[in-house]
């Protein structure tokens, strides 16, 4: 017969016992009987509701989900036609999802003949990676992937440690025009 190290429903040794009297001994305390130790000399079991404990570790696993940040790869697609203004517009956006803390990938599809003149794809990526140098860092260089040149910016460290400080007091109120005593003004300038 096999024997185990016990421990009780409260955390506290009951010795080494028979695995047939560790058995009986769940059954009569309506427990299960685990195996925590199986390595050890000899094992260790230990007496619990297995069915609450899983049911707690699902539950602690959802909450650290929740808390988690999700990043998200957002992409933003060009071809090299792409007109300057339309090209402002996608870095703006771009920088909007880096400031969310999201990752962007930038794609330049080339299609036809298009092909024939990577560089200008090469050149929108640089120009775009130096646009968001202030709010991105560069994560992966401008690579040729197929018919497509894409370089992906991640947020920056700074940015994503720090949230926006709000303060809960308020900011202190701004003199308005009826603030103001310009009698005292008028007064000064005549003494002077």
């Amino acid at each position: 017969m096999r024997e185990v190290r016990l421990i009780d429903e409260n955390g506290e040794q009951v010795g080494i016992i028979t695995t047939r009297d560790a058995l009986d001994m769940a059954h009569d305390r309506d427990l299960d009987l685990v195996e925590v130790a199986p390595n050890a000399s000899p094992p260790v079991c230990r007496l619990m509701d297995y069915g609450k404990y899983r049911y707690e570790q699902t539950k602690k696993e959802r909450e650290a989900r929740k808390n988690q940040k999700q990043v998200e790869l957002k992409e933003i697609r060009m071809q090299p036609r792409t007109d300057t203004h339309d090209l402002q517009v996608k870095v703006n956006n771009a920088r909007r999802f880096l400031e969310e803390g999201h990752k962007v990938k930038f794609s330049v599809r080339f299609r036809g003949r298009e092909i024939t003149h990577p560089e200008i794809g090469r050149d929108m990526l640089e120009q775009i990676a130096e646009d968001l140098r202030d709010h991105g860092v560069l994560e992966q260089k401008p690579t040729l992937e197929g018919r497509a040149y894409s370089l992906i910016m991640a947020p920056s460290p700074s940015k994503t440690q720090q949230p926006a400080k709000r303060s809960d007091k308020p900011a202190p109120p701004s003199p308005s025009l009826g603030d103001i005593d310009f009698d005292a003004e008028d007064e000064d300038q005549q003494a002077g």
